[in-house]
This record gives C-alpha cells, structure tokens and sequence, in this order.
C-alpha cells in the first residue's frame, strides 16, 4: 500500500517545519553560547540547541550561522591569543638569551678554576721536593678549596644547562604552536568557501 501525495506533502512539511525549528534553536544555542563567552563549536552548539551534529552540518541554514558564528569567534580569539603569545614568546626568549650568557660565564669561570688547580698542582709537586712540611700543607689546603670550587661551579653549570634546555624546549614549544596557528589561519582562509571544520 503506498502513500498518497497528501500524506507526502504533510510528511514534507513536518520535517521542514522540525527543521526550522531545529535551525532556530541553533540561533538561539549560538546567542547563548555568546553571552556566555563560550566556545563556539559545532559539538558545543548542537549540545545547546538539542540537535545532532549531523544536522548541523548537512542543514544549510544551520550550518550557515555556524559558519559565520565560528568564523567571528575565531577571529575574536586568534587576535587575543597572538597578542597573549607574542607576550610569552619574548619572555622565554629573553629567558634563553639570559640562560645561554650565564652559561658562557660559567664555563669561562670553570676553565679558568682549571687552569689555576691545573697550575697550584705544579706548584704542590715542585714544592713538595724543596719546601719544609708546612708550605705543602697550606697548597694541599688552597688546592682542596679550589677543588670545591670548582666542584660548585660544575654544579651550576649543570643547573643552568638543565635550565637553558628547559628554555628551548619551551621556545621551540612555542614556535611550532605559532606554525599550528598559521596553518589554522590559512585553512580557514582557503576554506572560507567550504564547509566547518
């Protein structure tokens, strides 16, 4: 038994009329979301409006306001987020400029430590064959010190190695988030034409 075309047509016009109604719950799901600041995501405003995901992707009128909604929020937060990590990429860049000159020092300083012990051992050696027992004593002593000294400044040296890692972890961190950001901006500009992502 088949259908006549009056109930066809009152078939039609109930899912047009559920449509429209559908589509007017994603306006209001997005007028919501915007007072609220919420995100504006297609996931975030079907949940609001109560409809699928699949209709708000294969619903024209519906996927239109999205569209332009996403597409402002979008602009709205990428402008905030630049200026928020143009702000975070010259701290840590400045960070690993400081790090990476205190490291030079130390590494100057630890070679020069070297140099002296390196020098003082000479001494202890020479002085040991000529020199009565007290002299060696205090080189032995002078030579413990600058041992500990030099000791500590390995220390530091491996904590600000640890630390100009850490910055480059972090700069490099935020570079590839400023080429995830780029490439977003571009998608959605060559995609502007095509549907949400």
């Amino acid at each position: 038994m088949t259908a006549g075309p009056a109930s066809t047509e009152a078939a039609i016009a109930a899912r047009r009329r559920q449509a429209e109604h559908k589509t007017a719950a994603v306006e209001k799901a997005i007028g919501q979301l915007r007072r609220e600041r919420g995100r504006l995501t297609v996931r975030a405003i079907a949940d609001r409006a109560g409809v699928s995901a699949t209709f708000c992707y294969e619903n024209p009128a519906a996927r239109t306001l999205i569209k332009a909604a996403v597409a402002d929020s979008r602009s709205r937060h990428d402008s905030l987020g630049q200026a928020e990590h143009d702000r975070i990429e010259g701290s840590w860049r400045e960070r690993a400029l400081n790090t990476e000159a205190e490291l030079t020092r130390s590494q100057k300083e630890i070679l020069t430590q070297r140099q002296r012990i390196g020098e003082l051992m000479g001494h202890i050696r020479d002085f040991d064959q000529m020199v009565p027992g007290e002299s060696v004593q205090a080189l032995t002593t002078e030579n413990t010190t600058l041992k500990r000294r030099v000791q500590q400044l390995a220390g530091e040296h491996r904590s600000l190695q640890e630390r100009l890692e850490g910055a480059r972890s972090n700069l490099r961190f935020a570079e590839r988030r400023i080429a995830d950001l780029e490439a977003q901006l571009l998608g959605q500009q060559e995609t502007s034409g095509g549907q949400i992502e």
